[in-house]
């Protein structure tokens, strides 16, 4: 197994690696060059990009997404800590598997935003609002990951989009879930898909996301199955998405929670 890189934090250090990387300067995916404050290269095809972004509604967000120099620890554990529509984030879907080739191919087939925020019955954001008929599908998604981080819920956020040299660019929120309970019927596909996801990082030397956004280069090739989820409680107001690639997130459906995941290692 090989060991951990380590992260380089100097101006000179960020500087360097990222002038090393080649096709850096021209694919799309990459956060604004202020908020870069690490580097770590696991392999010499593979760095990460630590940066100060995270979802503007997250605690210490401040002005367009940055947080402050001192960054939150991450949650401890793995279970959910949220209360914003639990019952929906922690069940899945019983309806078959439909299969798409990319995440515009996905985004062509949701409801307009309109009508499921003026849903009949309308969706709550408690704890117990379960899902509704929208909700009921189960999707296969080839994709790449540009970006990730671990909410204060404990959801990591996965930013998926398209091809690295597809135009222009689109992207989909996916989220391993925190885990509910350990006699849950979801419980063993939301743990396996969250294991996988940290051995990943772990078998490459490098770190799963903390709570500000990570993004990748190269983008990951990655494939996800999981359950659709419209993220009620961003139907206004701050909506998810680290601020360097949200302009390009045209939903808040997502895929939630992810039931299987399987990343390519570079």
């Amino acid at each position: 197994m090989p060991k951990s890189a380590k992260k380089k934090t100097s101006a000179k250090a960020i500087a360097s690696t990222l002038a090393s990387l080649k096709g850096l300067s021209n694919r799309p995916g990459l956060p604004a060059g202020d908020s870069v404050i690490g580097v770590t290269t696991p392999t010499n095809k593979f760095t990460i990009i630590h940066t100060k972004e995270l979802d503007v509604y997250e605690q210490g967000a401040m002005g367009p997404g940055l947080a402050p120099a001192a960054a939150a620890a991450a949650p401890p554990g793995d279970n959910f800590g949220g209360t914003a529509r639990k019952a929906a984030k922690l069940s899945i879907s019983t309806a078959k598997t439909e299969n798409f080739a990319d995440v515009k191919a996905l985004i062509k087939t949701l409801p307009a935003e309109s009508k499921m925020i003026h849903h009949t019955p309308p969706i709550g954001t408690g704890a117990t609002s379960k899902r509704v008929k929208e909700e009921e599908r189960n999707v296969h998604v080839t994709a790449f990951m540009y970006a990730a981080s671990r909410e204060a819920d404990n959801d990591f956020h996965l930013i998926i989009g398209l091809g690295p040299t597809v135009t222009p660019d689109m992207y989909m929120t996916m989220e391993l879930s925190g885990l509910p309970p350990a006699g849950s019927a979801s419980f063993a596909k939301l743990k396996a898909a969250r294991d996988a996801f940290k051995k990943f990082f772990k078998d490459i030397g490098g770190q799963s996301p903390g709570t500000t956004y990570d993004f990748y280069h190269p983008p990951i090739p990655v494939q996800i199955d999981g359950s659709l989820f419209f993220d009620m409680s961003h139907a206004s107001g701050g909506r998810p998405g680290p601020p360097s690639l949200k302009s390009r997130m045209p939903v808040i459906f997502e895929v939630h929670p992810i039931t299987k995941i399987v990343l390519k290692k570079p």
